[in-house]
Formats: structure tokens, sequence, C-alpha cells
């Protein structure tokens, strides 16, 4: 599914540089559960940025399904990121002038599916929100705007899903539904997901941890 091969990134020039990642080499295959885990600062989410295509690598080598994400235009990236990827984000990030099916439809009708209202409706319906559909995000509640988000996210059937502290917003009993629900929702599909936690017992919920510390692999 995934392959990541020698990458790094830094920030800054000269005395300032930072390096955020020294070399990461990491394999993740069709349907597993992975798990990021390490201290702030450690490069979790860096990492996670660079594997969804959403930041550039200094150097080396990030594939997907066959595709290097660096050799791809802007654009094709942006195709590519659309077919192929779901994203749930810790601040939700949700448009806050659509309502939580335009929220969840957006992406579909973007690469015009035809099942679009179908699609949406299911979701919406799959994560408990069918009768909060037709109101905007400021109406919604924490936990209820990360239900839109997943549902969002895995509304073009990706074939792999990144999650940065989907619950670091939430109180804990909405944060343990939510993730139940995201767990849920990944098991039945089958799709690849990777993890960003600080969490321990959620990090052991994935079928493998990787630990993060300094930049670099432990």
């Amino acid at each position: 599914m995934m392959n990541v091969i020698n990458v790094k990134k830094s920030y800054g020039h000269g005395p300032s540089k930072v390096e955020v990642l020294k070399g990461i080499n990491l394999k993740i295959a069709s349907g597993e559960t992975l798990a990021l885990v390490g201290k702030s600062g450690s490069g979790k989410s860096t990492l996670l940025s660079l594997m969804a295509g959403l930041d550039q690598m200094e150097t080396g080598e990030i594939w997907i399904q066959g595709k290097c994400l660096n050799q791809l235009s802007e654009n094709e990236l942006t195709l590519f990121r659309a077919k192929n990827m779901g994203i749930v984000f810790q601040q939700f990030h949700l448009v806050s002038t659509l309502t939580a099916f335009e929220n969840v439809i957006l992406p579909l009708n973007l690469l015009k599916d035809p099942n679009a209202k179908v699609i949406a409706n299911k979701l919406i319906d799959h994560v408990g929100l069918s009768h909060r559909s037709h109101h905007l995000p400021s109406e919604l509640s924490g936990g209820e705007c990360q239900r839109v988000a997943i549902a969002r996210a895995l509304s073009t059937s990706p074939k792999i899903l990144f999650a940065d502290e989907p619950s670091g917003n939430l109180d804990e009993e909405t944060g343990a539904k939510v993730m139940d629900l995201l767990f849920k929702m990944v098991g039945e599909t089958g799709t690849t997901m990777v993890l960003v936690t600080h969490d321990p017992d959620l990090a052991k919920r994935c079928s493998r941890i990787i630990h993060l510390e300094h930049g670099s692999l432990v």
C-alpha cells in the first residue's frame, strides 16, 4: 500500500535549522492499521502530513498504490489524494457555511460521483447524524463535528485514511465514542489507516505501533 523511503524533513536554515525527520523508512501493508506514537515534537504529525501529500519532504520518496508522490504535479497530487486518501484532523476542518450533509457530499461532488447523494445519506446515517444532517458545524457539538469529518473522509472509499489525533479536541467520553466509530468503520471497509496518537490504549487497537523519537523510528 505504502512505501516510505529515506524521508527527511527539516525547517529553517543555517544555525537555526531543525531536523524533524531523519531518514524514515517504513512499509505499510494494505488493510493495516498503524499507530504513530511519540512525544510532542517527535515528528509524528510531520510524517503524516508528508504521507498525505500535504507537505513536501526534503529528500526521499513516498509511494502509494504504485505512485510516487514526489513525481506528481500539484494538480495530479490533488486528484490522487481526492481519489485515494481520507484525512481526519484534530480540528475537524469542516466548511463552516455548509451543513453536515453538504460537508460529507463535497468530496463526492468534486469527483462527480453519480451516487453522491445516496452515499452521503448512508454515511450520515451510519455515524448517527441523520437528524442533524441539515445543521451547520456551529450548531453541532465537537463530537458531532468529528463524526461528520469521519463520514466525509470515508465518503470516497479511500484506500488509506490518515487520522491526526482525531479525538484530541474532545472530552474523554466523547473521544472514546468517536474512536469506537472510527475503528468500526475502518474495520468494516478494510481501509488502511495511519493514526497519530499520544494515547497508548488507542495505539494498542491498531495492528502495529511505530515509535518516533527525535525524528527517527525506534
